[in-house]
Parts: C-alpha cells; structure tokens; sequence
C-alpha cells in the first residue's frame, strides 16, 4: 500500500448527502478482485449516460477536476453496502483523501486499509473547503497527516482528529499483510520453537 504524508491537489466539490456506495461503484462492477481498472466505472451513473457517453455537468468531468485528487463531500459519505470495491475505484481513479462531516463506518475503515484518508471536519470547515474547491484547479488543498492539518487555498488551516493506530498505518503504508509482515521475525521464531517442541505436528 502506498504511504500518505502529505498530499496537495486539486479538490473535487461534491456537495450531495447521503453518497452511497453504489453510487459511487454500482454493483455491476462488482465481479472482479483486482483493485485496479475500477477508477474508470467510478459514480458510473452519475458520470455516464445510460449510452456510455460522459455527462458534461458531472464535476469529475470537468477540466478543471479530471486529475482531483481529493473529494469534498457531503454528510454521510459512503454508507450503504459495506463494499471494499468503493475505496478500490476512489483510489483507481486517483482519489487519496475525502474530507466530509461524516462517513459510514465500514467505508470509513477500508478507506484506510487500502491508501486513502478520510477526514472528518465540522460543517463550516467542509463548507470553506467546498467554496474553495468550487474554484478549480488553481485552488489547491494541502493535507498533512503528520500534522493532521488541511489547508485550504486561502492560506486557512484546519486540524483534524484520527486514531493514532490508523495514521501509523497510512504514514508507513502498512495494510491487513504489511502489519503481519513487521512481525515476520516474531511469527518466524515461535514457528521455530513450536516445531521443536512439537514435532509430531
């Protein structure tokens, strides 16, 4: 997985409440276990016409945010099904971080497992970043996750709160398999032992 540190892009403003996680990968993309290639399907229906043709009015289809690398979105984001494809396709497409006012937990949790950064702010602070955001890509946003900081592109900083656990995770890039692998030489010498003391195993 790939580690966070600090990441300033282009920031998307989705405004919606309630953004599912159907909406945001619809279940018939839901066949396949590979993580890449589902950027391309992301909020399908509502990037797409039902023809394959993109939808000019979608944010994501605009100039200024085809390479946004953040999302600031509305309450409630990613509830519905516990899907880990939603993240998969968020990241696929470019996405490392999504800043709202709250997240559906289970979405919330894969977020970290698989690259991106969730960010919970009070309402007025995702309100300064979605007026920002509004204004393209000139208006770049900063996110620090040592300093648990984002900056928005008049310069304002806002602090946010997260687990110390999940940020060791992200700024080392340790998914479920890197966490197991730091403990390799451990797991390693109780097998050795184990099969010293038990042969017969």
């Amino acid at each position: 997985m790939e580690k966070f540190t600090t990441l300033t892009g282009v920031a998307a403003p989705m405004p919606l409440v309630n953004i599912d996680t159907d909406m945001i990968i619809p279940k018939q993309f839901l066949k396949t276990i590979k993580r890449s290639g589902l950027g391309v399907n992301l909020f399908d229906e509502m990037r797409y016409t039902q023809d394959g043709a993109e939808i000019p009015d979608f944010v994501l289809n605009q100039p200024a945010y085809r390479n946004a690398q953040i999302l600031v979105a509305g309450d409630n984001f990613g509830c519905g099904s516990s899907r880990e494809h939603a993240p998969w396709a968020l990241l696929d497409f470019g996405i490392r971080c999504v800043v709202s006012t709250s997240f559906a937990d289970i979405f919330y949790n894969n977020c970290f497992k698989n690259g991106i950064l969730p960010i919970v702010l009070p309402q007025e602070q995702v309100d300064s970043l979605m007026e920002d955001a509004r204004k393209g890509e000139n208006a770049r946003i900063t996110v620090d996750l040592a300093e648990q900081t984002v900056t928005g592109a008049d310069g304002r900083v806002f602090n946010f709160e997260i687990d110390p656990f999940k940020k060791h995770c992200l700024l080392n890039g340790l998914d479920d398999i890197g966490l197991s692998l730091e403990k390799v030489a451990s797991i390693d010498a109780f097998e050795a032992q184990a099969a010293q003391a038990r042969p017969w195993v």
